[in-house]
Protein backbone atom coordinates (compact mmCIF):
# COMPACT_ATOMS: atom_id res chain seq x y z
CA UNK A 1 0.00 0.00 0.00
CA UNK A 2 1.31 3.37 -1.00
CA UNK A 3 1.45 6.31 1.36
CA UNK A 4 -0.64 8.33 -1.08
CA UNK A 5 -3.43 5.77 -0.75
CA UNK A 6 -3.97 6.84 2.86
CA UNK A 7 -5.44 10.10 1.63
CA UNK A 8 -8.24 8.13 -0.06
CA UNK A 9 -9.33 6.41 3.15
CA UNK A 10 -12.65 7.69 4.48
CA UNK A 11 -15.32 6.43 6.81
CA UNK A 12 -17.53 5.67 3.76
CA UNK A 13 -15.10 3.12 2.38
CA UNK A 14 -13.96 1.71 5.72
CA UNK A 15 -14.84 -1.77 4.52
CA UNK A 16 -12.18 -1.57 1.82
CA UNK A 17 -9.44 -0.38 4.13
CA UNK A 18 -6.39 -2.56 4.25
CA UNK A 19 -6.26 -4.94 7.19
CA UNK A 20 -3.17 -3.33 8.79
CA UNK A 21 -4.95 0.05 8.75
CA UNK A 22 -8.08 -1.47 10.23
CA UNK A 23 -6.06 -3.09 13.00
CA UNK A 24 -4.18 0.10 13.75
CA UNK A 25 -7.44 2.09 13.83
CA UNK A 26 -9.08 -0.40 16.16
CA UNK A 27 -6.04 -0.34 18.44
CA UNK A 28 -6.08 3.46 18.54
CA UNK A 29 -9.80 3.52 19.33
CA UNK A 30 -9.31 0.90 22.07
CA UNK A 31 -6.39 2.84 23.53
CA UNK A 32 -8.47 6.03 23.55
CA UNK A 33 -11.41 4.30 25.21
CA UNK A 34 -9.17 2.61 27.76
CA UNK A 35 -7.37 5.88 28.47
CA UNK A 36 -10.62 7.78 28.91
CA UNK A 37 -12.06 5.08 31.14
CA UNK A 38 -8.88 4.93 33.18
CA UNK A 39 -8.94 8.67 33.67
CA UNK A 40 -12.61 8.73 34.70
CA UNK A 41 -12.26 5.75 37.03
CA UNK A 42 -8.90 6.43 38.58
CA UNK A 43 -9.02 10.19 39.10
CA UNK A 44 -11.65 9.99 41.89
CA UNK A 45 -9.77 7.06 43.40
CA UNK A 46 -6.55 9.06 43.40
CA UNK A 47 -8.32 11.91 45.19
CA UNK A 48 -9.75 9.43 47.70
CA UNK A 49 -6.27 8.02 48.21
CA UNK A 50 -4.82 11.47 48.86
CA UNK A 51 -7.64 12.22 51.34
CA UNK A 52 -7.04 8.90 53.06
CA UNK A 53 -3.31 9.57 53.25
CA UNK A 54 -3.89 13.00 54.80
CA UNK A 55 -6.35 11.48 57.26
CA UNK A 56 -3.78 8.84 58.10
CA UNK A 57 -1.24 11.53 58.93
CA UNK A 58 -3.79 13.29 61.18
CA UNK A 59 -4.63 10.04 62.94
CA UNK A 60 -0.95 9.23 63.40
CA UNK A 61 -0.33 12.64 64.94
CA UNK A 62 -3.39 12.21 67.19
CA UNK A 63 -2.22 8.74 68.16
CA UNK A 64 1.29 9.96 68.94
CA UNK A 65 -0.15 12.72 71.13
CA UNK A 66 -2.38 10.29 73.03
CA UNK A 67 0.45 7.80 73.33
CA UNK A 68 2.68 10.50 74.81
CA UNK A 69 -0.06 11.48 77.27
CA UNK A 70 -0.55 7.84 78.19
CA UNK A 71 3.18 7.46 78.77
CA UNK A 72 3.09 10.52 81.07
CA UNK A 73 -0.16 9.52 82.77
CA UNK A 74 1.48 8.52 86.05
CA UNK A 75 3.50 11.75 86.13
CA UNK A 76 0.34 13.78 85.47
CA UNK A 77 -1.51 11.92 88.22
CA UNK A 78 1.30 12.68 90.63
CA UNK A 79 1.24 16.35 89.64
CA UNK A 80 -2.54 16.42 90.16
CA UNK A 81 -2.18 14.95 93.62
CA UNK A 82 0.50 17.52 94.47
CA UNK A 83 -1.78 20.33 93.26
CA UNK A 84 -4.69 19.00 95.34
CA UNK A 85 -2.44 18.78 98.39
CA UNK A 86 -1.15 22.32 97.86
CA UNK A 87 -4.69 23.65 97.38
CA UNK A 88 -5.77 21.86 100.55
CA UNK A 89 -2.95 23.45 102.50
CA UNK A 90 -3.81 26.88 101.14
CA UNK A 91 -7.51 26.46 101.93
CA UNK A 92 -6.58 25.59 105.50
CA UNK A 93 -4.97 29.02 105.72
CA UNK A 94 -8.20 30.70 104.64
CA UNK A 95 -10.60 31.28 107.52
CA UNK A 96 -14.30 30.63 107.31
CA UNK A 97 -16.83 33.41 107.72
CA UNK A 98 -17.16 32.70 111.43
CA UNK A 99 -13.38 32.85 111.97
CA UNK A 100 -12.87 36.29 110.39
CA UNK A 101 -13.55 38.29 113.60
CA UNK A 102 -10.86 36.30 115.41
CA UNK A 103 -8.43 36.97 112.56
CA UNK A 104 -9.15 40.71 112.69
CA UNK A 105 -8.46 40.63 116.40
CA UNK A 106 -5.17 38.79 115.76
CA UNK A 107 -4.10 41.52 113.33
CA UNK A 108 -5.01 44.22 115.82
CA UNK A 109 -3.22 42.45 118.68
CA UNK A 110 -0.14 42.03 116.49
CA UNK A 111 -0.01 45.79 115.98
CA UNK A 112 -0.54 46.53 119.64
CA UNK A 113 2.10 43.98 120.56
CA UNK A 114 4.55 45.79 118.30
CA UNK A 115 3.91 49.00 120.25
CA UNK A 116 1.83 50.75 117.58
CA UNK A 117 -1.01 53.14 118.24
CA UNK A 118 -4.03 52.49 116.03
CA UNK A 119 -5.66 55.58 114.61
CA UNK A 120 -7.79 53.70 112.07
CA UNK A 121 -8.64 50.01 111.85
CA UNK A 122 -11.59 49.79 109.47
CA UNK A 123 -12.61 46.60 107.66
CA UNK A 124 -14.09 47.38 104.26
CA UNK A 125 -16.73 45.65 102.16
CA UNK A 126 -16.03 42.04 101.22
CA UNK A 127 -15.06 41.49 97.59
CA UNK A 128 -16.03 38.04 96.22
CA UNK A 129 -13.53 36.46 93.84
CA UNK A 130 -13.67 33.17 91.95
CA UNK A 131 -13.59 30.80 94.91
CA UNK A 132 -12.74 33.01 97.86
CA UNK A 133 -13.72 36.35 99.41
CA UNK A 134 -11.28 39.22 99.86
CA UNK A 135 -11.63 41.48 102.91
CA UNK A 136 -9.68 44.78 102.79
CA UNK A 137 -8.85 46.54 106.04
CA UNK A 138 -7.87 50.20 106.12
CA UNK A 139 -5.15 50.74 108.70
CA UNK A 140 -3.50 53.87 110.04
CA UNK A 141 -1.00 53.47 112.88
CA UNK A 142 1.56 55.63 114.64
CA UNK A 143 4.97 54.34 115.68
CA UNK A 144 8.57 53.91 114.53
CA UNK A 145 10.17 52.16 111.57
CA UNK A 146 11.20 49.33 113.85
CA UNK A 147 7.67 48.93 115.18
CA UNK A 148 6.26 48.99 111.63
CA UNK A 149 8.67 46.24 110.63
CA UNK A 150 7.76 44.17 113.69
CA UNK A 151 4.07 44.56 112.89
CA UNK A 152 4.36 43.55 109.23
CA UNK A 153 6.59 40.59 110.11
CA UNK A 154 4.09 39.52 112.75
CA UNK A 155 1.20 39.75 110.30
CA UNK A 156 3.13 37.64 107.77
CA UNK A 157 3.73 35.03 110.47
CA UNK A 158 0.03 34.58 111.26
CA UNK A 159 -1.41 31.16 110.45
CA UNK A 160 -3.97 32.77 108.16
CA UNK A 161 -3.07 34.56 104.95
CA UNK A 162 -2.82 38.34 105.35
CA UNK A 163 -1.16 40.63 102.82
CA UNK A 164 -0.25 44.31 103.17
CA UNK A 165 -0.66 46.77 100.28
CA UNK A 166 -0.32 50.49 99.47
CA UNK A 167 1.99 51.28 102.37
CA UNK A 168 2.61 54.99 102.92
CA UNK A 169 4.81 56.36 105.73
CA UNK A 170 5.14 60.02 106.74
CA UNK A 171 6.01 62.04 109.83
CA UNK A 172 3.32 62.01 112.51
CA UNK A 173 2.54 65.68 113.06
CA UNK A 174 4.84 67.65 115.37
CA UNK A 175 6.27 64.56 117.08
CA UNK A 176 9.59 64.13 115.24
CA UNK A 177 10.23 60.77 116.84
CA UNK A 178 7.01 59.25 115.56
CA UNK A 179 5.88 58.21 112.09
CA UNK A 180 2.45 57.50 110.65
CA UNK A 181 1.85 54.49 108.41
CA UNK A 182 -1.19 54.11 106.21
CA UNK A 183 -1.78 50.74 104.55
CA UNK A 184 -4.42 48.33 103.36
CA UNK A 185 -4.25 44.87 104.86
CA UNK A 186 -6.11 42.18 102.95
CA UNK A 187 -7.26 38.91 104.42
CA UNK A 188 -9.12 36.17 102.63
CA UNK A 189 -11.71 33.57 103.50
CA UNK A 190 -13.13 30.72 101.50
CA UNK A 191 -16.73 30.77 100.32
CA UNK A 192 -19.29 28.52 101.92
CA UNK A 193 -21.50 26.32 99.74
CA UNK A 194 -24.34 28.85 99.59
CA UNK A 195 -21.98 31.62 98.49
CA UNK A 196 -20.39 29.38 95.83
CA UNK A 197 -23.83 28.50 94.47
CA UNK A 198 -24.84 32.16 94.40
CA UNK A 199 -21.59 33.12 92.62
CA UNK A 200 -22.09 30.37 90.03
CA UNK A 201 -25.68 31.47 89.39
CA UNK A 202 -24.59 35.10 89.04
CA UNK A 203 -21.86 34.13 86.58
CA UNK A 204 -24.26 31.93 84.59
CA UNK A 205 -26.78 34.76 84.29
CA UNK A 206 -24.22 37.16 82.80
Amino acid sequence: MKLSDLNNLTMENIGSWPIPVKIATVLLICAAVIGLGYWKLTTPKIEELKTAQNRELELRAEFDGKQQKAANLEVLKKQLEDIKQTMGELLQKLPSKTQVPDLLQDISQTGLGAGLEFDIFKPGAEQPQEFYVELPIQIQVTGTYHQFGTFISGVAALQRIVTVHDVKIRPAGDDKGKLMMQATAKTYRYMDEEEEAAAENAQASQ
